[in-house]
């Protein structure tokens, strides 16, 4: 895209996901990034992703990419549990927050059970 290149920055977006009810990374998990598009408030995907065997997944948006706006990062837990034997009381997780610094690199970690989720911005 020609336009808005001024305001994008070097910043990544990545994310780990940590299964707490074992302590072990969360391998295959579906992991999507959304941004929030003006007028209209929809919604566009901009990655889909699966978590490897470290619970990590390549950046959802590499140097370059980012700009300022509201971000959605979804995880697909239900299928995740589903595949362990388990049932998830959380279908997904949904985590919505704002770019204000495309510079930045910024890491969203989510640490999940079967009846609770944490995540937090990281570093």
């Amino acid at each position: 895209q020609a336009d808005g290149m001024s305001e994008v920055g070097k910043g990544t977006l990545t994310t780990h996901v940590l299964n707490t009810a074992t302590g072990l990374p969360a391998a295959g998990l579906g992991v999507r990034l959304a941004q929030l598009q003006e007028p209209g408030l929809q919604w566009m995907e901009l990655a889909h992703r699966h978590t490897d065997a470290d619970g990590r997944c390549q950046p959802l948006l590499a140097p370059g990419q980012a700009k300022a706006g509201t971000y959605r990062l979804h995880f697909e837990t239900a299928e995740y549990w589903q595949g362990l034997g388990h049932t998830s009381f959380y279908p997904f997780v949904e985590v919505v927050f704002i770019i204000t610094d495309p510079a930045q690199k910024l890491h969203v970690p989510l640490l999940i059970s079967p009846y609770s989720y944490t995540t937090y911005r990281g570093s």
